[in-house]
Parts: C-alpha cells; structure tokens; sequence
C-alpha cells in the first residue's frame, strides 16, 4: 500500500516573513576562493535570485606557501622580520575577499588563525609529525604570545578595510573570532579565549562601529559536553566579567555562532553502514538556543555557521563508503529536512537562526569523490539544485500543514535517532521517510510550494503519493511549473553512474554529465484553472515522491 501524505497550503494567510536564513556556506581552503574552479562556483551563488550569499572560511591570517591545500591555507598577511620590523602584505587577503565580492556575495570574516610569528612560542615546544611543519600542524592554534601586538595587527586589518571597502559596505558583512575554539583548533583556555575576543571586539570596533562581531563557534552542544560550559562560560565573560582590555564589565556581542553536525564518520574504508541524523542536528541547535536564552542573549541572532550531515567536508568515499550520500539526491533531501526543522525551531523559540552549509569544491579530484561539495569538476551535485529551488522561494511564508507532521508520532522521529554522547554511528534502520517543507509568496502575487521527502536510511525505496491542497487563491488561471530533484531528476550522479563512473570525463561525455546537473521539471508547464468564490477557490494537485526528493511547484497568475 502506498502512503499518502496531504499537504495543505493557504496562499492567503501569511505568518510571517520567509528570510531565506539559507543563505550561508564556507569551506577551510582559504585559497580555493579565488581559483578559477572557486570563482566558478562561487559565480552560481552570486547568481541565484536571492543572492548574495555570506561566504565563510578558513585560515584567513595563516602563514605558508599561499596554495591551495585541503584542510589549510594561508595568506602571509603578517610577518615579521628579524629585527622585529613588521611586515603586513594584504595581496592574498584582499584576493580572497575581492573574489567574493566580485561574485556577486558577501564576506562572512572568520578572524583567525594565529599568524606565525604571533603565535606563542610554545607551540615548538610540541614534538613534530614526521619531521613536519610544527606551525602547520598546531602552532596556528595557539594564543598570541603578546595580546599588545593582536591588538595592533587586528587595529591595521580593520582600517585597511575600512580603506578598501568603506564601513558601510563592512557593516553588511558578518566577522567572527575563530572557529571551534572548545576542540583542538584552539590550543588555550576559555579565559584566554575571552581575553583575544575581548582585544579584537575593542580594537574592531574601534576602526568598524557598524561591523558584527560573533563568537564562540564552538562545535555541537550537548547536554554536558566542553561546548556546552565553553558557551556558557564565554557568555557569562561577556555580559558580567571583567574585560582584559578596558577593565570595565562586559563585552558586545552583535551575533552568536556555533555549530551542529548530523553524524560523524570517521576514517575506516571498513566502515559499516552509517547515515547521517536529521534528530540529532536540530536537537543540538535546540540545544545551543536554550544555553543561549539562559545565559540573557536570545535578543541576538545565531548563525549555525557549520550546519552539515557529518563533520569531514574533506573526506571522501576512499575514505569512508559512507560518504556516497554526499553524491546523490539523499545529500538535498537531508539539508532540506535539517534546515526546516531548524527553521520552525528557531519560530517555535523566537529564535533568528541562519545555518551555514560547510562544503564547497575540491579541485582536481576524482568526479563524484564523495566529498562534501555542490560540485565536482565543475558538475553541479544535486544538493546544489535545492539552493537554486530554495533561491526561487518568495520573502512571505505562507501556512502550509503536513499530515506527517500532525502524526503524533512526528516529534519522536526528530529526537529518537542519535546518541546524546557520542552521535557517531547511526544506520538509519526503522526511520521514518517525512514529507513537509515550506509555501511563500513573492511580491509579485506568485505561489512557491517546497516539498521534501527525506528519509534518513539511505536505503530506504518506494513511493509516497502526495495530495497538495492550496486554498485562499482568487478564481482564474495559473501557469503551474513543476521542478524535481531526485534520482532521475536534476541528477548529474545517475548520469554519471549510467556513462560508466569515469574518474575525469572529457569532451560529449563530460558535457552530458554537467548538462543533468541543471534544475530539471518533473512535468511541462501547464495552465491550471481555479474555481471557486474568493475566499474558497482553491487546486487540489497530485503526485508521487520517492524517499529522497525535493519538489517546488509554482502557481502563477496566467
């Protein structure tokens, strides 16, 4: 017997503003940004109809060869000679942030890492891996060993923007100091965590008044784990203890950032069947929003700046067999079920919450590697295809009811499945597949309809039928579109299964291959006709999803 799920939507009834908190991504490789495999995508970004998209990363104040690397990077922004002379070479830094802006987005500035010769010394006190670069490897880590000079290098970046990009075209952007600070990306203390936030909030907004500043990102909150005291404790600094830079009580805060992952996989070409939980992701933001309205802040936004399915953007399937998701239909399906599930927490709280997708390109990698990005070889993966669907959705939400969600079952399909402890291996098995998603209306009168089929057991086969009820439209005409990603549809991977899973494909081959990574319809436009009074005209519509689908359906005045 086939499950039907009936979805209804009534296009006259807004409840409230539909801010496209989606639009967020970021990736470690600094110097990616501006290779032409970078520029490309970040291009399609820029883009999309609702762009700009806040752009985030990695390594940003790193020293080193200034090349592309994964899981590092580096800009040379700050040396300093042997006579103690300081040099300050913004070409790499300013390619970076000019290379976003050119492509149509915005800057989200992550400050941070230490810069070599601001690093504590100790850190060479630390045994190197195989004879490697000790900085590379954990000197960038580490707290300045003067906070003077950290004062001094973040006071001349930020007035060398200030020059170059003006404040009213900074005050747009996002900054935030560090990233994970609560693991093993920084090597101090919370105390001194608060004593570098404390230097660079001062001397930031010194030069910038209007720029936002964040903390702490620090990884998944759960119950009792470090990020949970490290947000509280940090918070607690911030609102009632003793700043290191000015002796007064108190710190701004404009923002707050932390992070929330679905899963960890783990490096094992062994591994057995893993899947990523959609009910642990939206419980630890739950989580983080809860720590943050008890410690006085839920006044300020939140930006979940690394919301993802695992935490290993780098790996792939040759290190894991798990990270095929990353390839299919199953990847766009998870974010869209994570990223409403986050957005009707955050409603349900009172909360603004904007999660950040970490994933972007790899160059020069096998196609379809696994890795966790929105194209590979400049194919664009199907969870890209959800960012164009999600870019096409209006500014009003408008009321949309699923009956899987009424299910009195629903709310335990979100919590049941992960391990508060350690939610590091989940096979899916019993999850249930969940339809729902989001209704808006443009300004120009247009209705977009997103509807998700997710579930988390990647294996899991079969149709649902699904009875889409919209009502409160005014008797007429409409054009009816019907867009669809799922296995045979805006899939470049299927393609590339069916041409024989080349690892670099070239010439027709190639270009049959990109050409299915395009947003594809499920059916030719068609004009609907709607009858009715006007406050009962309404169109009842059918179709059939599999368990990992996205479709978005727009209804048009003709």
């Amino acid at each position: 017997m086939v499950d039907t799920c009936r979805i209804s939507v009534d296009a006259a009834t807004t409840v409230g503003e539909l801010d496209h908190s989606w639009r967020f991504i970021g990736y470690d490789e600094c110097n990616y940004t501006y290779m032409p495999e970078g520029k490309e995508l970040l291009a399609k970004f820029g883009g999309l109809d609702d762009a700009p998209y806040y752009v985030r990363t990695h390594f940003m104040f790193c020293n080193g060869s200034c090349t592309g690397t994964q899981k590092f990077g580096s800009t040379n922004i700050y040396r300093e000679l042997s006579d103690g002379r300081v040099i300050y070479d913004f070409t790499y830094y300013d390619l970076i942030l000019d290379s976003i802006l050119e492509s149509g987005n915005k800057p989200f500035v992550e400050l941070g890492f230490m810069p070599q010769h601001l690093a504590d010394p100790k850190y060479h006190e630390q045994p190197s891996l195989a004879g490697l670069d000790v900085y590379k490897e954990i000197g960038w880590t580490y707290p300045p060993e003067d906070y003077g000079k950290w004062h001094d290098f973040i006071l001349t970046t930020a007035r060398h923007l200030a020059e170059r990009y003006g404040a009213d075209e900074i005050a747009t952007w996002y900054f935030e100091l560090w990233n994970e600070p609560d693991i093993f990306y920084w090597s101090g203390t919370v105390d001194e965590y608060c004593t570098l936030y404390d230097n660079t909030e001062h001397v930031l907004h010194e030069a910038l008044p209007g720029a936002r500043l964040s903390g702490p990102a620090c990884t998944g909150i759960f119950l009792h784990n470090g990020a949970n005291a490290f947000m509280k404790q940090f918070f607690r600094h911030c609102r009632e203890g003793r700043n290191a830079r000015t002796g007064q009580t108190g710190t701004r805060l404009d923002f707050i950032t932390f992070h929330a992952k679905g899963s960890v996989f783990p490096a094992d070409v062994t591994a057995t069947k893993a899947v990523p939980s959609v009910g642990s992701l939206v419980h630890q933001v739950r989580l983080g929003l809860e720590v943050i309205a008890q410690e006085g802040y839920s006044d300020l936004d939140v930006v979940i700046s690394e919301a993802d399915p695992d935490g290993w953007a780098a790996g792939g399937i040759a290190d894991n067999p798990n990270m095929k998701y990353r390839n299919s239909e199953y990847y766009a399906s998870y974010v869209a079920a994570t990223y409403n599930g986050i957005h009707k927490l955050g409603r349900e709280l009172g909360a603004n919450v904007y999660p950040l997708a970490w994933a972007f390109m790899f160059p020069q990698e096998e196609c379809f590697a696994g890795t966790r990005t929105f194209s590979t070889q400049g194919i664009d993966k199907p969870v890209f295809n959800l960012f164009r669907m999600l870019s096409r959705m209006g500014s009003h939400e408008l009321a949309m009811t699923s009956s899987d969600e009424a299910d009195p079952a629903y709310d335990r399909r979100l919590i049941d499945d992960f391990d508060e402890e350690a939610p590091s291996h989940y096979d899916g098995a019993g999850a249930q597949t969940v339809l729902s998603g989001y209704a808006s209306r443009s300004d120009d009168g247009a209705t977009q309809i997103l509807v998700y089929s997710h579930c988390d057991d990647i294996d899991r086969q079969g149709e649902h039928e699904v009875e889409l009820h919209v009502r409160g439209l005014k008797p007429g005409q409409y054009r009816l579109s019907h867009y669809r990603i799922d296995g045979d549809h805006s899939n470049a991977h299927t393609v590339w299964q069916a041409e024989g899973r080349p690892k670099y494909p070239q010439g027709a081959q190639y270009e049959t291959i990109k050409s299915a990574g395009a947003l594809q319809e499920l059916e030719p436009e068609r004009v609907l006709d709607v009858a009715g009074s006007d406050d009962e005209a309404g169109a009842t519509l059918r179709f059939s999803m599999p368990a990992h689908a996205i479709s978005l359906l727009t209804l048009r005045a003709a």
